[in-house]
């Protein structure tokens, strides 16, 4: 575990610790039962995992307006409702909060690389299948505008970037296995070039269409697509076909 995270962790723990032996103490002095009967420490520790998620949502707020490097505790606290004496009970800096908030997005991302790279998904005609896969990405983008803050900015705890650089080589990993199975001819070097190149475009597509809202946001999703429509239909877009057609008569169900 993280940490800066497991040091945020270890506090809520003994805080939760620290409650049930004031609930159990309270209980037997009244002959109220003890706190396991009375279930005051799971409800507290529940409240204190919604105030965590709060104080997330905060941060990610606060790094979107001012950046990781300006923000603080106290416009974090600020944020979300609370004292700064509240945040401190469960995060004991601006690090470890960052570290736990990139914690959550990265696996939140991962679960949407997994609901966009599908086999099923790369069956589809070039233009579905760049709807199939595009559009969860930019979703999660749009949705978690933290994410590329805490993602991309120089000043982000190391560790945060560091398992940032260990999913993006991941997912290019997993493009180029994908050019492979359709052009399984083409030399490794050119299918990395290839690979780098679909990065670079989503990625200057992605921030021009989080730079806009509405109708002007639709309208560079659009704009992406149509880039890498032509940038692939004319290396795989022939090949598609092909490849549905050598798994179908590989399926055993053939």
């Amino acid at each position: 575990m993280p940490e800066a995270r497991r040091g945020g962790a270890v506090g809520r723990d003994s805080q939760d610790s620290a409650a049930g032996d004031g609930a159990a103490g309270d209980g037997a002095a009244k002959g109220g039962g003890s706190a396991e009967d009375t279930g005051r420490p799971r409800r507290r520790q529940a409240r204190g995992e919604r105030r965590i998620a709060q104080l997330l949502e905060a941060a990610g707020r606060v790094f979107c307006a001012t950046g990781y490097t300006a923000a603080s505790t106290n416009s974090i606290a600020r944020e979300a409702g609370v004292s700064p004496g509240t945040l401190y009970q469960f995060f004991p800096n601006k690090e470890a909060i960052a570290v736990e908030l990139g914690d959550v997005l990265l696996n939140r991302w991962r679960t949407t690389y997994g609901r966009a790279f599908t086999p099923a998904h790369m069956d589809l005609p070039l233009p579905e299948m760049l709807d199939a896969v595009l559009d969860p990405l930019i979703t999660f983008n749009c949705e978690n505008p933290a994410f590329a803050v805490l993602m991309h900015g120089s000043e982000i705890p190391g560790q945060v970037t560091e398992e940032h650089d260990v999913l993006h080589s991941t997912l290019l990993t997993r493009v180029e296995e994908i050019l492979g199975s359709y052009l399984p001819d083409t030399p490794r070097a050119e299918r990395t070039r290839t690979a780098e190149f679909v990065f670079v475009l989503f990625k200057g597509g992605l921030d021009l269409i989080l730079s806009h809202e509405g109708e002007e946001r639709e309208a560079y999703v659009g704009e992406l697509k149509n880039a890498m429509f032509r940038y692939l239909d004319p290396l795989v877009g022939h090949a598609l076909p092909h490849c549905q057609a050598r798994r179908e008569a590989a399926s055993p169900d053939s």
